[in-house]
């Protein structure tokens, strides 16, 4: 695409007035940092940017993508979801800040600010982003680092919005547009107001969806039964954690740590064992766990695992979060890799073809009505997982940051209900693999990081 249709697609990017019902729970639910929904992108850059142009890119990027300059704001009693509405006060000084390593400037240090960054609270009064250029790394390079709640978007939405912000090549593109429009205020009281109105005008579209869904029960009898059957294995208590080494941990002592291999490499290696990519990505995650817990003398067996599954495509990805969470058990007993992939790629299907997969979409509206405590507190009820990963397509060109070629991105998750997250982006041919592990959980990390390469490894060796 040209930059004129990169940049004309921005104008529908986040211009929803109020959050969906999924990211509303994830904003009222948010608990620093045990509970949190803010995650941390990483992205390596080759040289330093230059501080101006990447100062004056902020500035016309919260322009064209509004979203970034604006806040959340709640309605005074819970009857409908909140809403965005243009900082009064928003300061671009204040989001964007420069930071320099100290010698030596390693890649360790480097991921140690990242996570110091991401367990700091984000200030919820203001839009809650912020930026860091990190200069001080070896040979010259430099890094930018984005804390961000995760009501801005998902990984498919953050590559769409990287594809079109940022340059095709060093020099400055000239002609981008600054468009104008009419900040939105709000308060919280014409918020509730908002969303009562609204639900009101919606009540006659809800009442004849139910009868719509009542009338395809009655005469569907099967397809409603298989449904039921589903929502009791959906919506049943989650699996049980049988290890002793990958449990408890207060989250609230993060540690990052990051793998990459070849697209292409990764690929041949799945299609060996009968897999897909994403199924040979979280198969080495659990023969690196096997390995850990071997290390600490338990044999690990099936663990579970909390998977988000996409509920919609790349390009309707523009702002926001639409996904459903599954839970199951993943074959983390198998020693066999190849083995592994196969089991993996059968319990994943299994679970992606659930009808009731997105039940939990259907039940966010009245978690959202109930005081935010009580809602984070069913959603606590539901966590323990071992393990949270997520995957999804990234970049396929070069882009370019105020001059500096953007070479990888690593996004790190917290860690809500599980010890460890872990997210993998492909980056221009390139499978970029981030982690969080709780660090009261993982009490060697030298030994966690060796273990999970050695399990990338012997996964990359079917190829």
């Amino acid at each position: 695409m040209e930059p004129d249709e990169l940049w004309a697609d921005l104008e529908t990017w986040g211009r929803e007035q109020s959050l969906s019902e999924l990211d509303a729970l994830m904003w009222r639910t948010d608990r620093h940092p045990e509970g949190t929904w803010s995650g941390v992108v990483l992205q390596l850059l080759d040289r330093v940017p230059e501080w101006e142009r990447l100062h004056a890119a902020h500035e016309w990027f919260v322009e064209i993508v509004p979203r970034f300059a604006q806040r959340v704001v709640e309605p005074v009693i819970p009857v409908g979801t909140p809403m965005w509405e243009d900082d009064p006060a928003f300061d671009i000084d204040f989001h964007l800040r420069r930071v320099s390593l100290p010698a030596p400037g390693s890649h360790r240090q480097l991921l140690e600010l990242a996570q110091n960054i991401g367990l700091t609270p984000l200030d919820r009064t203001r839009p809650p982003w912020e930026g860091y250029l990190v200069e001080g790394l070896v040979d010259g390079r430099a890094a930018y680092i984005m804390h961000a709640h995760h009501v801005f978007m998902d990984g498919l939405a953050l590559a769409r919005l990287h594809e079109r912000v940022l340059n095709q090549g060093r020099e400055h593109q000239p002609g981008k547009p600054t468009p104008d429009r009419e900040p939105e205020r709000r308060s919280p009281l014409g918020v509730a107001a908002h969303q009562l109105g609204r639900q009101l005008l919606d009540t006659p579209k809800a009442l004849l969806d139910s009868g719509r869904a009542l009338t395809k029960a009655v005469t569907h009898p099967q397809s409603t039964a298989d449904y039921m059957q589903s929502l009791s294995r959906v919506a049943g208590p989650p699996p049980k954690n049988p290890s002793n080494v990958l449990r408890g941990g207060s989250r609230r002592m993060w540690r990052y740590g990051t793998m990459e291999c070849e697209f292409s490499d990764l690929r041949r290696a799945a299609k060996a064992a009968g897999g897909t990519l994403n199924d040979a990505y979280v198969s080495a995650l659990l023969g690196g766990l096997r390995r850990y817990c071997a290390a600490k003398g338990e044999d690990l067996q099936d663990v579970p695992i909390s998977m988000p599954v996409a509920m919609r495509a790349a390009a309707d990805a523009k702002g926001g979060n639409d996904f459903a969470a599954a839970y199951f058990l993943v074959p983390s007993s198998f020693d066999d890799p190849k083995e592994r992939i196969q089991a993996m790629h059968e319990r994943v299907d299994h679970v992606r073809n659930e009808p009731a997969l997105g039940f939990l979409g259907a039940i966010t509206p009245i978690l959202n009505r109930t005081p935010s405590g009580v809602a984070a507190s069913i959603l606590g009820s539901v966590g323990g997982a071992v393990l949270t990963t997520s995957s999804w397509p990234g970049i396929t060109e070069d882009r370019y940051m105020a001059g500096a070629r953007f070479d990888r991105m690593f996004v790190f998750a917290p860690l809500p209900g599980t010890v460890l997250t872990s997210a993998m982006c492909t980056h221009c041919g390139t499978c970029c693999i981030a982690m969080n592990a709780d660090g009261e959980v993982f009490d060697d990390q030298e030994l966690l990081w060796a273990s999970m390469q050695e399990g990338l490894d012997e996964i990359l060796a079917l190829g």
